[in-house]
């Protein structure tokens, strides 16, 4: 029982809660900076009931296995990929935020705003949904940094399958918002997440 307060563990954690911490509060700042307060709910922190479901599996998952297995967490060249993947999840996503600036929402939008324009500049030159691709290498990231094999599978099959739903979705109504200015971009452009045309 002692490696859960041992080096291994302070650092995995402490990167991991730091990671969770600083996704969400940006996500947060950047939503109030971009629409306004009167316009921002807590729904802006992204935190879902399933959300949370999953990173308390995630959790236990981790304190199973390094009482368990130790020395699966003790793999600093996976943990440290694992960091690597989370700060480039973040840079994408936070770009892709920013870049869009009022044209990005954490809701999809089914009507077209006046102020609503099809962005593809910047990082959208390379990536039709950054904030997507993003966040997939986050979420997996985090778990990567863990050493947490199974939250790594499970994370990477549950995010894919929600964008796999998700991007569709988007697109039907970004068509119709753009219509053949949109199709030639989606030609042109990956989605960003693996498997999603």
């Amino acid at each position: 029982m002692t490696e859960i307060f041992s080096y291994t563990a302070y650092r995995q954690l402490s990167q991991m809660f730091l990671a969770i911490t600083f996704f969400h509060s940006t996500e947060y700042v950047l939503a109030l900076a971009v629409h306004g307060k009167s316009n921002v709910s807590l729904k802006s922190l992204l935190i879902s009931p399933s959300y949370l479901a999953a990173m308390v599996f995630s959790l236990l998952e981790y304190i199973v296995e390094i009482v368990l297995f130790p020395g699966l967490k003790e793999h600093w060249w996976v943990s440290n990929l694992g960091l690597a993947m989370v700060i480039v999840g973040e840079i994408i996503r936070k770009s892709a935020i920013i870049t869009a600036g009022h044209a990005f929402t954490h809701l999809i939008r089914i009507n077209r705003d006046d102020h609503h324009k099809l962005i593809t500049h910047g990082i959208y030159r390379f990536v039709r949904h950054p904030a997507y691709c993003g966040f997939f290498i986050w979420s997996i990231g985090t778990q990567i940094m863990l050493c947490n094999p199974i939250s790594t599978i499970g994370f990477a099959i549950v995010v894919w399958r929600f964008f796999m739903q998700r991007i569709p979705y988007e697109e039907y109504f970004l068509r119709q918002f753009f219509c053949s200015d949109y199709e030639e971009y989606a030609r042109r452009v990956s989605s960003g997440v693996p498997f999603i045309k």
